[in-house]
């Protein structure tokens, strides 16, 4: 959760008398059926944003709330109205929601509400020397390089150390200064004296006191990218000649921990497979039904939705949809593990929804067996 601004700490809460208001404006004015709402500040601040299959029904129980301290009654006292719209499905409601706590960002909205947190990824960081990490998910305008979505965050942790010591990538505080072999001022401002351990004992090709050039340090990331993105096997084939290399010398003891470590790599090798053929499977035409016929077809490529619009009604409706999704599939991608930050929540989204309801997958065609919904009604 963002932490609170001056204004908002600055605001009284709301009274009872308008808390009250809120509620007979919901009670008579809101129905059930999907939509999104929006708890606004006096100074219009957005500081919340839900969705529900039944709007009334879920407003109303934030009326209810039993303690001050509970999130519901907390909202409100920060609230002093609320707005909400309705949408065709709970589906749509879901994406609406998601798309609105990106672009708003409320302070009551905690980690984008996002479904997965048994999901991680890793990140490319940024800036000299760049190194991976594990973490949960992007941050706030965070326009780094990232790969998964994974399972496992501890497994995937030790499989990333594993290939930071094939590759000799560092694991140091992401600040630390770099001081980089062909830094022409290098010698001037900095004794080459040993400070980094991994360097010591060659695991890492230590960028921050001298031992590698920029591009040298490139190179062996560009191999950690190729890895990462399934076209390249070579940190694994290193630790398997390493490991026969240490059988062949009777280093059973040394053999059998670079064992372990070729078996964390090629279980990390094993979810990017499954990760890209899950991605796959999510890209498709996906018509959903909608309140009093509202349907709404939504086209998904790779687990994101890529363009959206109502059911065709005319034969110029069914036209402009075979042309989007002539847009959408026709192109070409390149089958890689690496997810836009700005699509990640839409695809742990989209993964949650078709997990949760399988059934929907039946909803689904292929964009080339389009004929039925291209028909008009």
């Amino acid at each position: 959760m963002r932490a609170l601004s001056k204004v908002a700490l600055l605001r009284p809460p709301t009274s009872d008398e308008q808390i009250a208001a809120m509620r007979s404006h919901v009670r008579d004015s809101a129905v059930d059926r999907p939509g999104v709402y929006r708890m606004i500040s006096s100074d219009g601040e957005i500081v919340y944003v839900g969705k529900s299959k039944r709007v009334r029904s879920r407003l109303l129980s934030y009326f209810r709330a039993a303690f001050p301290e509970e999130k519901g009654a907390r909202i409100l006292r920060d609230a002093e109205r609320i707005e909400w719209e309705y949408v065709p499905s709970e589906f749509a409601a879901l994406l609406t929601e998601l798309r609105l706590i990106k672009r708003f960002r409320p302070r009551f909205n905690v980690a984008m509400k996002r479904d997965g947190r048994n999901y991680c990824f890793i990140k490319v960081t940024k800036g000299p020397a760049p190194k991976l990490v594990v973490v949960r998910g992007p941050g706030v305008d965070d326009s780094a390089i990232y790969y998964g979505p994974f399972m496992g965050a501890l497994g995937v942790s030790e499989a990333v150390r594993e290939l930071n010591d094939v590759l000799g990538l560092r694991d140091c505080a992401t600040d630390l200064r770099m001081n980089f072999a062909d830094q022409p001022e290098l010698f001037d401002a900095f004794p080459r004296t040993p400070g980094c351990i991994r360097f010591e004992v060659k695991k890492c090709l230590g960028p921050c006191v001298g031992g590698c050039t920029t591009q040298q340090y490139d190179h062996r990331l560009t191999l950690a990218r190729a890895f990462l993105d399934g076209t390249d096997d070579g940190p694994i084939e290193h630790l398997r000649h390493e490991m026969q290399q240490a059988s062949d010398r009777l280093e059973y003891e040394r053999a059998a921990l670079l064992r372990d470590k070729l078996k964390r790599l090629e279980a990390l090798r094993g979810q990017f497979a499954r990760l890209r053929f899950a991605v796959e499977t999510l890209s498709f035409v996906y018509t959903v039904p909608g309140h009093e016929g509202a349907d709404r077809i939504y086209l998904i490529r790779r687990g994101r939705v890529r363009a959206e619009l109502d059911r065709p009604a005319t034969g110029a409706d069914a036209a402009r949809l075979l042309g989007l999704i002539d847009e959408v599939f026709t192109p070409m991608e390149r089958n890689t593990s690496q997810i836009p930050t700005h699509e990640i929540d839409e695809l742990l989204l989209l993964s949650s929804w078709f997990r949760r309801f399988p059934g929907e997958l039946e909803r689904t065609s292929a964009a080339g067996n389009i004929a039925p919904l291209a028909a008009a009604s």
